[in-house]
């Protein structure tokens, strides 16, 4: 059943309390790329668990006996938000842990002779271990290089770097720098007729959509809760038929887990219990909104993603022109919506061409506008895009929550420093 068309926003913004501090009165949270507010359904799950069941979990005694079924339960909801099996999600410490242990567990299934190919819009996060991991077991690496105005990723262009030889490829759904979802479901499938697995970070699209990862078609799907209005921990679906066919990461004794072999750490208890408290989240807003009763939760997901991207969509277009309109400022990334298939996630960098960015971010700043300036661990495609990213670039992300007094506060503070 869909939603209805527009987002009750002063609904929406009575679910985060740090709209509510003194010190984000006047103020207009634009740093949302770095990690958003935590809803109050999240809050509240950890100061409960912290407080009934802050013990060893999944011994017999009650506190203990319920903190195992509050992560279990965790690991199933997410399974079934993102269409995938439960002993296919894995808890981390974060996506950059979970992306080293990967390209760990990958690098004894690779050598001479096979070619991975990664892309310089990633997160070094994602492409750093992967690139490392190459190189140490001689295999070659094939780059998947962006358009230098536009930041954009063409699927031509990795067509072309596609062969049998091909084992691996790692890509951004969307990157944090450009912003503009890639293709992911496409580049999956031409990738696995020739055997080659995919790896996806969805770091900087999940905010804006919870993904169908079946749907997808990813081999492995990362992305990291703390910016999904959750706890600090990092999501990663793995597969079946790969997580079997990886060694395992862990203790030699949790080789038959799928939800621990592929992390060597031990679980936070606190925060893979309450992961799911952001989906209690979800299915308020889509209650709220109008939703049918019965419908399961992926449903709930994906319709709740519609009315998040429509808002998004009804606001981007005004910051966009915002920036593109000023010759002070150089946009990095896609002027319009609809440049490319896929969403224009609200992630709108550019590079201030009469100030440094640290000027830039100060200025805005001082007009109520929390945002940041830096690589953003984006350093390779700020390079393709002929950016220093010493110099690094200003970033300015917002989500649903956003207002559009929030975007007026904003274009008004740009006109003004320009």
């Amino acid at each position: 059943m869909a939603l209805s068309a527009l987002i009750d926003l002063e609904f929406v913004r009575a679910q985060f309390p740090a709209f509510a501090v003194p010190d984000n009165e006047g103020q207009s949270f634009f740093d949302n790329a770095a990690g958003s507010y935590a809803c109050r359904q999240t809050i509240d799950a950890l100061g409960d668990f912290y407080t009934a069941t802050k013990v060893q979990p999944y011994s017999a005694f009650g506190p203990s006996r319920v903190a195992g079924e509050r992560m279990d339960r965790s690991r199933r909801r997410w399974a079934e938000a993102l269409g995938v099996d439960t002993d296919e999600v894995v808890f981390g410490p974060s996506t950059s842990m979970n992306t080293y242990v990967l390209a760990q567990a990958f690098g004894d299934l690779l050598g001479p002779g096979d070619e991975v190919i990664v892309t310089n819009q990633d997160h070094e996060a994602n492409t750093g271990s992967t690139r490392r991991m190459i190189e140490r077991v001689g295999a070659t690496m094939r780059e998947w290089t962006t358009d230098p105005e536009t930041g954009l990723l063409d699927v031509a262009d990795f067509e072309a770097l596609l062969s049998e030889r091909t084992k691996l490829v790692t890509m951004p759904h969307a990157s944090n720098i450009v912003g503009k979802e890639n293709e992911v479901a496409r580049v999956c499938d031409l990738a696995h007729r020739v055997g080659a697995r995919v790896i996806v970070d969805g770091v900087s699209f999940a905010p804006h959509g919870i993904p169908d990862v079946s749907a997808l078609g990813a081999d492995v799907y990362l992305f990291s809760l703390y910016k999904v209005f959750s706890v600090h921990q990092g999501v990663m679906v793995i597969r079946r038929d790969l997580s079997e066919a990886l060694p395992n990461q862990s203790h030699f004794f949790n080789a038959s887990e799928p939800s621990l072999r592929q992390n060597p750490a031990g679980p936070d208890h606190a925060q893979v219990a309450c992961a799911d408290a952001v989906l209690d989240y979800v299915e308020t807003l889509y209650a709220h909104h109008g939703g049918s009763a019965g419908a399961s939760l992926r449903e709930q997901c994906a319709d709740v993603t519609e009315l998040w991207q429509r808002h998004e969509d009804s606001l981007t277009p005004l910051l966009l022109d915002a920036v593109h309109g000023n010759d002070s400022f150089r946009l990095l990334g896609p002027e319009t919506l609809d440049a490319t298939p896929g969403h224009r996630c609200p992630t709108i960098a550019f590079s201030p061409t009469t100030m440094e960015p640290g000027e830039v971010e100060l200025e805005l700043v001082e007009r109520g506008v929390q945002t940041s300036a830096h690589h953003f661990y984006g350093w390779r495609v700020l390079e393709g895009m002929g950016v220093d990213p010493e110099r690094g670039c200003v970033r300015l992300s917002f989500v649903h929550y956003t207002s559009p007094a929030d975007i007026e506060r904003l274009v008004d503070a740009l006109a003004a420093i320009a």
